[in-house]
């Protein structure tokens, strides 16, 4: 089975952060920050459905704009999560456009702040002229969106503002052992991708899965019980963690959340704008170093490092920030070692 999450990073590595990720087998695509997107095309952004800001500096959300023209005419919702304010700076972004001619769009934006305890939703309605309804709130702990296939999480840290990083976790992978279901006489066919719903939406066992053969006299159809073909012909694994840490301090407060919180990611995507000798420009600026990078990676488990967001300070010496952050990582776990 391919894996879910099809996942590239723009920009890199001076450009403005945005992380693509593609469900595969699905028209459907997240967006992790709202910078410049110009490189990604209108096929690959008419699939975003769902964008989860850090924060809204300009480099991390200038995109905003180009996402909206895209997307105004089309009949979708575009849910956008981010720290507290994010609702106020969407609406002001909406304010600064005359809205007159489009009373038949039925686009909609869904804005969601994450609070320290609760999410705030507002709607933005493109036919009422992006007049925003009445706020919702709801309670708020670590998950933020929970869909059949995945959950994404959140947690705030200390940026000198509030920013956000995320994880993205496949809940479990459903693989078909081929070889067993030709020993079975079963066929590969659609019916295969309506028994891997029925897993994923927590069908009991005794729930009868219709299997559908094509042969040359006609459809034969059969009906298996879901458990039966669940321990015959697949095997569920892990599911794939994905971590999003854009833009944070390299303090120890920020250490002790975010370790834990990003634990056992098989890729880590981490911003490490400086290199460590220039640690007091990147306390300054609210930024990590690649080694802190690298540290956090170690420490949390990642199985892969990959670095952005570099400062263009050193843009005429790219690999000393890449190396920096795999040195790091790379070395024996050692606690306390920043």
């Amino acid at each position: 089975m391919p894996p879910l999450f099809e996942h590239e990073l723009l920009n890199q590595p001076f450009g403005d952060p945005v992380l693509y990720v593609r469900l595969t087998g699905e028209r459907k695509a997240l967006l992790f920050d709202l910078g410049e997107l110009g490189s990604l095309s209108a096929g690959k952004l008419f699939k975003v459905t769902h964008v989860f800001v850090s924060h809204t500096h300009m480099d991390h959300f200038i995109g905003f704009d180009h996402l909206l023209r895209l997307n105004l005419s089309r009949d979708k919702t575009i849910t956008i999560y981010g720290p507290e304010g994010i609702i106020k700076n969407v609406r002001g972004r909406l304010r600064g456009y005359t809205w007159n001619l489009v009373e038949d769009y039925p686009f909609v934006i869904e804005v969601i702040e994450v609070c320290a305890k609760k999410l705030r939703k507002v709607c933005f309605i493109c036919r009422d002229r992006f007049m925003s309804d009445v706020e919702k709130t709801t309670p708020f702990e670590k998950a933020i969106d929970v869909h059949p296939h995945y959950t994404v999480s959140a947690l705030r840290v200390d940026h000198k503002i509030t920013s956000i990083i995320y994880t993205l976790e496949e809940r479990f992978r459903i693989n078909i052992n081929r070889d067993r279901l030709q020993r079975l006489g079963l066929p590969v066919g659609k019916w295969l991708r309506e028994l891997k719903s029925c897993i994923w939406e927590g069908k009991p066992d005794s729930w009868l899965v219709c299997v559908k053969e094509d042969k040359a006299g006609g459809k034969i159809f059969k009906e298996i019980e879901l458990g039966v073909l669940k321990k015959e012909i697949t095997t569920i694994t892990k599911g794939e963690k994905i971590a999003y840490i854009s833009d944070c301090r390299g303090i120890e407060r920020n250490f002790r959340k975010i370790i834990p919180f990003v634990s056992g990611a098989d890729i880590l995507f981490c911003e490490s704008a400086f290199i460590d000798s220039d640690k007091d420009k990147a306390s300054s600026k609210g930024h990590l170093t690649a080694r802190q990078a690298g540290f956090i990676a170690r420490e949390s488990g990642a199985r892969e490092l990959k670095v952005f967001h570099f400062s263009p300070r050193y843009e005429h010496c790219p690999d000393l920030l890449y190396q920096e952050a795999e040195q790091e990582f790379r070395r024996s776990r050692l606690s306390g070692n920043r």
